[in-house]
């Protein structure tokens, strides 16, 4: 509940002095703010009630210049920039503005000439402050701003508040170089403690000696005039203490506040992120057992060595019997190295998986930290509603989301940790995770999510704009949060969120020892900031992080609109990879937007496509070659169609198909956490009458593609076990029951209830009568099946770089697609690798076949009848090897002619 309190004696004081425009906030001292104003339970006071506009039509481009889109000067008016030290601006149209402490009339701009970084704006009056009065705003920005349009009368024609990020970027530039932000503490013993507020009135920190409890300490900041930070130093360690701040600023709609706010710069949290953890990296407390000695497996040099699980930590182990009951759906599960799934993550690391990427595993906003429930979810027929129902009822607060939902992005997740109370143990515990996972033979990546927060404005989970009201989040031409990511989208293009994303981001490399980042939504950051990131974390570091990233072109800042993007096609060059769409549609059929009925008549490439009409097919098929090749712009494909095109010049969806200037910039993949699983989309797909071990091949030839594919790997953990949702296409919020696990391969819980009505009603008519067909549901030996099989495929990537090849020219070079145009077999993909001259290549040269037709394939390629024999890539031929049909698989040396057995992916070699 917002209250009204009466100010304390240094605020007050604060407000005095502030009356009057001449006077500087470095020259008012700041005296200590008292205890009882640490303990009051609100997260806002509001000190004095404002009335003004709360929209934002104005823009400063820089420090001197604004523009008001779609106003135009009128003969005889005036603009003027108004200002009230204490929130009383009366500005009514038709009236003389009132309340006015400041104020400064703009001249027409000397220079109209577009400013790059505001071109998305609408036309409009272009308007000078003049060079003394732009010398003077610094110390005048804290108070109620607005710009008025005035009649030659002195009435008022318009009014708006002003959008500051492009002003506070230039005049406080120094603040990009700030390095101690956050509390820090220090060898001498001294506590620091330094936020960027450059438009707060005043700044305390409270501490305390716990996470609940009143506090035992309060102390004014100091402001630094050059960078907008306030900070204070206090001689006395206070690591293992909490801390909060309290934030006065003016919030347009609102007035003066009180924000009491935990720290941006959080490195962890009590429960609930109410207060903030005060973090010494070097404490014994923060360190599990071999923390210092313990080194990532050296197992990757490139983004293309990368094959990557992404898992969400609760799914690993919330329902594995086998993990002890206190570690289920926590970090600690990963330290129980006997359970069944740290032997199941163990193999895939032995067989050639590098990477563990988990969701999101920062301080997010939507799973309660203490208390969280679990549904009592009924026993009811595959295909009730009743399931669901019982799951959605206490969504909100039971204990699992995905979590892009960040509330803290430099702390990690409560209610993954055995007490959420306890600041250290979640940095502890986290450590003890990434280091089992290391001694597992994995590399560990974090799934990040910088381009929105849970909540912006005054909402209780906001933390950004309680601090700087304005700034961190992209707005529109109303001043209106964007929020076309699905939520409060921040905005990266702003030196200070830029910065946050880039130190958060070198803090989990550094103190945590993550491996590679997955940005989600990384297309609404600019290239240049992830460039930047991609420099200091590495320097920081001292070894080359991965990074890669979801790279979609949409939203406000689509096309260009704002800066050059993070994005597939503007990525090129930057060593940074983006998911790949061409590859992944072409694989499962249809786009991830399907409901109803096109869930199961667009097929891919994999699951019937072949058995439509044959220019389709032909056409599939070179979609998924594109993905073979990996994207690459410049590669050159004989198209069905007979042209010898670069796969830039090839159409998809109004993009050129190809878009990476090198493979480490895409990233193969069939499924993730977003849309079906697989098995789910491919239950979809298949015709009726397709056997459980037919269903688990169709799964293993998608994974083969991905595979075979030139890039990054990645793989959604439970591809493996033909995981299903039940067909949930989004099952971020769909709880456990939704999002489960076995790693004891009895069950993939397929048929285990309608998805949630929220995201999949619409096709409800079309999952019924699927999910209440027991003949879909796998054997606990379809889904034995299928884990071997994985593990040999990975077996065969891994046994050569020939699949990872790092360079496009190399790509270019040795890799080629005998069976492709107008003449070509579309039911079998035929991809050649040459390995002259590589000593490390193992195999001179190897052909890898993917045959997706239900009856054996004969294919007469006489060119490549020259030669040493072909023969069965070792891992098919040893006694243990999952997939027995591809034996079957032979070669006519007179003729060049392989006969490929049905739904079968399989390599030769020779010498």
């Amino acid at each position: 509940m917002t209250t009204r309190r009466r100010a304390p004696v240094w605020r007050a004081a604060l407000i005095s002095l502030m009356a009057g425009p001449t006077v500087s906030l470095a020259a008012v001292p700041a005296t200590a703010p008292t205890l009882a104003d640490c303990d009051v339970a609100d997260w806002q006071t509001v000190l004095h009630a404002s009335t003004g506009p709360v929209d934002a039509r104005a823009i400063w481009l820089d420090r001197h210049q604004l523009q008001w889109p779609a106003v135009e000067a009128r003969t005889g008016s005036r603009f003027r920039l108004v200002r009230s030290a204490a929130g009383r601006l009366v500005l009514a149209k038709g009236q003389v503005a009132q309340g006015v402490d400041d104020a400064f009339t703009l001249g027409a701009a000397a220079n109209p000439e577009p400013v790059a970084r505001f071109k998305y704006l609408a036309p409009g009056v272009r308007l000078d402050v003049a060079a003394d009065d732009a010398a003077r705003l610094p110390a005048l920005i804290t108070g109620q701003w607005a710009l008025v349009h005035e009649a030659a009368d002195g009435t008022l024609l318009d009014v708006t508040t002003l959008q500051w990020p492009a002003w506070l970027d230039e005049v406080y530039s120094p603040a990009r170089q700030l390095s101690l932000l956050g509390a820090t503490v220090a060898a001498a013993r001294s506590t620091r403690f330094e936020l960027w507020a450059p438009t707060a009135r005043g700044v305390a920190v409270c501490v305390y000696r716990h996470g609940d409890g009143p506090a035992l300490a309060a102390r004014a900041l100091q402001r630094d005039e050059a960078t907008g930070a306030w900070r204070h130093t206090e001689p006395a360690d206070w690591s293992g203490r909490y801390y909060r701040y309290l934030v006065d600023v003016f919030v347009p709609g609102t007035g003066w506040v009180r924000n009491r706010v935990s720290d941006p710069y959080a490195a962890s949290l009590t429960t609930d992120s109410r207060r903030a953890y005060i973090t010494n990296w070097d404490d014994a407390r923060l360190k599990p057992a071999g923390w210092d000695t313990h080194r990532a497996p050296d197992k990757v040099q490139a983004n293309t060595d990368m094959v990557v699980y992404e898992l969400h930590v609760r799914d690993f182990s919330a329902g594995d019997a086998s993990v002890p009951a206190a570690h289920r759906g926590k970090y600690l599960a990963f330290t129980d190295t006997a359970s069944r799934g740290m032997r199941h993550l163990r193999a895939l690391a032995q067989t050639g998986l590098t990477d563990i990427h988990l969701l999101p595993v920062f301080d997010l906003a939507t799973v309660p930290e203490q208390g969280c429930v679990t549904p009592l979810v009924p026993k009811a027929a595959p295909d009730s509603k009743a399931q669901q129902a019982a799951v959605m009822a206490v969504a909100a607060t039971d204990c699992f989301n995905w979590g892009y939902d960040p509330f803290h992005y430099s702390a990690p997740e409560g209610s993954f940790a055995s007490d959420a109370a306890d600041g250290a143990a979640r940095i502890r515990e986290f450590r003890a995770m990434v280091a089992a996972l290391h001694r597992a033979g994995l590399r560990v990546g974090m799934d990040v999510v910088y381009n929105h927060t849970a909540a912006a404005g005054q909402s209780p989970k906001s933390v950004l704009d309680r601090i700087v009201p304005g700034y961190y989040h992209r707005l529109d031409a109303n001043g209106v949060v964007e929020r076309s990511t699905c939520c409060d989208n921040t905005a990266t293009e702003h030196v200070m969120m830029a910065k946050l994303m880039t130190d958060s981001v070198k803090l989990w490399a550094t103190q945590y020892r993550i491996d590679s980042f997955r940005f989600d939504l990384m297309a609404h950051q600019p290239r240049a900031a992830m460039e930047v990131l991609q420099r200091e974390v590495n320097a920081a570091t001292g070894r080359h992080v991965n990074l890669i990233g979801e790279g979609w072109n949409f939203g406000e800042i689509a096309d260009g609109k704002r800066f050059v993007q993070a994005s597939q096609l503007s990525l090129n060059g930057s060593g940074i990879g983006t998911f790949s769409d061409r590859g992944r549609d072409a694989v499962r059929g249809g786009s991830a937007g399907d409901e109803g009925d096109n869930l199961t008549q667009r097929k891919g490439y994999t699951n019937g496509a072949v058995d439509g009409p044959r220019d389709e097919a032909m056409r599939l098929a070179d979609q998924v070659r594109i993905g073979l090749a990996g994207t690459l712009r410049d590669y050159e494909l004989q198209t069905w169609q007979g042209e010898t095109k670069r796969l830039d010049q090839i159409d998809y969806a109004g993009q050129p198909a190809g878009y990476a200037s090198q493979p480490g910039e895409v990233v193969n993949y069939v499924e993730n956490h977003d849309n079906q699983t697989l098995f789910d989309n491919n239950a979809l797909k298949l015709p009726p009458g397709t056997s459980g071990a037919e269903r688990a091949r169709v799964q293993m030839l998608a994974v083969a593609i991905n595979l075979f594919s030139q890039g990054v790997a990645y793989f959604h953990a439970g591809i493996d076990t033909l995981r299903s949702k039940s067909l949930d296409r989004n099952s971020y919020d769909s709880g456990d029951w939704f999002n489960r696990l076995d790693w004891s391969y009895q069950t993939n819980f397929f048929g285990t209830g309608l998805p949630p009505q929220r995201d999949n009603e619409s096709s409800w008519r079309v999952f019924q009568p699927l999910l209440a067909d027991k003949t879909l549901q796998p054997t606990p030996r379809d889904i034995a099946w299928t884990r071997d099989a994985f593990r040999d495929l990975l077996a065969v990537r891994a046994s050569t770089p020939l699949f990872r090849l790092r360079d496009a020219a190399e790509v270019r070079q040795r890799l080629s697609f005998p069976n492709s145009g107008p003449q070509q077999n579309p039911a079998v993909l035929v991809g050649r690798l040459d390995g002259t001259g590589r000593v490390d290549a193992r195999f001179d040269e190897l052909l890898y076949f993917v045959n997706v037709a239900e009856s054996a394939q004969a294919l007469t390629l006489p060119e490549l009848a020259k030669g040493a024999a072909w023969r069965l890539h070792p891992v098919h031929t040893t006694p243990g090897a999952a997939d027995q049909r591809a034996r079957e698989a032979r070669v006519d040396a007179a003729s060049g002619t392989f006969t490929i057995p049905p739904r079968t992916a399989l390599v030769f070699v020779r010498g």
